[in-house]
C-alpha cells in the first residue's frame, strides 16, 4: 500500500477490480464493497482502491474535481491523470483488458470519462453522471450502471442519461 491507493494484492491475479470512491470519500471507503466482490468471485483478482488526488475542501476525504460549485474545467486534465495512473498499474499479468473499473458517484463519472477510452474489461458504475458534454466514444468496454431510485445527491436521470448516451 502507499499513500495514492489501498490493495489486496494475490500472487496469482488474473484480474484486477480498481475502485474510485466519491466526493468527500477515501480510499478506504469502497474497499467492503470490493473485498465482498472478490470473495464472491472466486478468481484471483486484485483489489486496488485508488485515493482521489485533491483534499476535499472540508479538510477530510477527497475529490477528483471541485464540485460544490463545480469546477468542470478541472476535469480534463483529472481525467488524465486518472489514466496514466490506470494505465500504471497494468502489467503483462494483469493488463487493462482483464481490469474491471467501479466508480461511485463522482467516482463513477470518472469511471465513465476516464474509462471508456481505455481497453478495459468493464465498468461499473454506481449513481453516476456524465461530465457536461460528455460524449462516448464509438467503442467503450462494457458497462453496468447501478442507482437508487431516492438518491439524494445524484438523481437517478444521471444514469438515464448515460444510458441514452452509450445505448446509441
Amino acid at each position: 500500500m502507499n499513500d495514492e491507493c489501498l490493495a489486496i494484492r494475490h500472487s496469482e491475479a488474473t484480474y484486477r477490480l480498481v475502485l474510485l470512491h466519491g466526493w468527500g470519500a477515501d480510499a478506504d471507503d469502497l474497499m467492503p464493497i470490493g473485498k465482498e466482490l472478490i470473495r464472491l468471485d472466486g478468481k484471483n483478482i486484485e483489489l486496488l482502491s485508488l485515493r482521489a488526488p485533491q483534499l476535499h475542501p472540508d479538510g477530510f476525504g477527497r475529490q477528483w474535481y471541485g464540485l460544490f460549485p463545480p469546477d468542470w474545467s478541472a476535469v480534463p486534465s483529472a481525467i488524465n491523470s486518472l489514466q496514466h495512473r490506470l494505465r500504471t498499474i497494468s502489467t503483462s499479468e494483469v493488463p487493462l483488458e482483464k481490469t474491471v473499473v467501479l466508480g461511485f458517484s463522482q467516482g463513477g463519472a470518472m469511471a465513465l470519462a476516464s474509462g471508456c477510452e481505455l481497453p478495459l474489461a468493464g465498468l461499473i458504475c454506481c449513481s453516476a453522471y456524465p461530465h457536461p458534454n460528455w460524449t462516448p466514444p464509438k467503442e467503450l468496454p462494457p458497462v453496468a450502471l447501478f442507482h437508487g431510485k431516492k438518491d439524494e445527491i445524484v438523481p437517478i436521470q444521471a444514469s438515464r442519461k448515460i444510458f441514452e448516451l452509450i445505448k446509441l
